[in-house]
């Protein structure tokens, strides 16, 4: 099983995640947008969205960079172990309760109005709530991580990524006696790129697509004469 769901599972949400998007966005252009309520109901909708996706945005970022640096940067920066891993927790800690609290916010508008509740897909209600646990978890984790502060897990963790990432064997093995918390959000976290193609997350997409707009060339608008 730890074989399969940190040595196998991996590959699997990343594939279903990069050629599901491909497929929706070649498919279902039409059914490619973040679908706003922002019409029906404006009220909470702007203080909810701003702590979470500047929360949730700075979590997947602190991820991404703290589990795909390699190691030896920060040995070679001279950052002990035990120094990034109280930089992860408190990072962790603040940005992931930020987007909780923005999640909750974004819940109760959703769910304590009728027009928008008949509105909510399944779907909808799947994300947000695998999205919801994810968090918690993740929160919780660094409960279990004051009990690692040596930062000697958090290294074992990045070098399962790195190995994922670059096709490199004996990346489950690494990881098989870490707590259940951690392996939890990790399944938690892996599963959400897999449904992530087939609901309203395919938005994001578009935000990054976004950034080349600051390298187009200006549009020349010339008034009737």
């Amino acid at each position: 099983m730890n074989q399969f769901f940190f040595g196998i599972y991996p590959y699997i949400g990343l594939t279903v995640f990069l050629f599901g998007s491909l497929v929706r966005f070649e498919r279902e252009q039409y059914t490619w947008r973040s679908e706003s309520t922002q019409l029906i109901r404006r009220g909470q909708l702007r203080l909810g969205s701003y702590l979470f996706h500047i929360g949730i945005l700075m979590v997947f970022l602190g991820h991404l960079g703290g589990l795909l640096t390699p190691i030896w940067i920060w040995d070679a920066l001279g950052v002990p172990h035990s120094v990034k891993q109280m930089i992860a927790m408190v990072a962790g800690g603040v940005f992931g309760s930020m987007a909780l609290v923005g999640l909750l916010v974004l819940l109760h508008r959703r769910f304590s109005d009728e027009r928008l509740k008949a509105l909510t897909h399944w779907r909808d209600k799947l994300t947000l709530g695998w999205i919801l646990v994810t968090l918690l978890l993740g929160l919780s984790t660094i409960v279990v991580s004051r009990e690692h502060l040596d930062g000697h897990m958090m290294t074992l963790f990045m070098e399962w990524a790195q190995r994922i990432l670059t096709f490199r064997g004996g990346a489950a093995e690494l990881i098989a006696n870490a707590p259940l918390i951690f392996k939890l959000h990790m399944f938690m976290g892996m599963t959400l790129f897999v449904i992530f193609p087939f609901t309203r997350l395919v938005h994001v997409w578009s935000g990054l697509g976004a950034a080349a707009y600051v390298t187009r060339a200006w549009q020349v608008v010339r008034p009737r004469s």
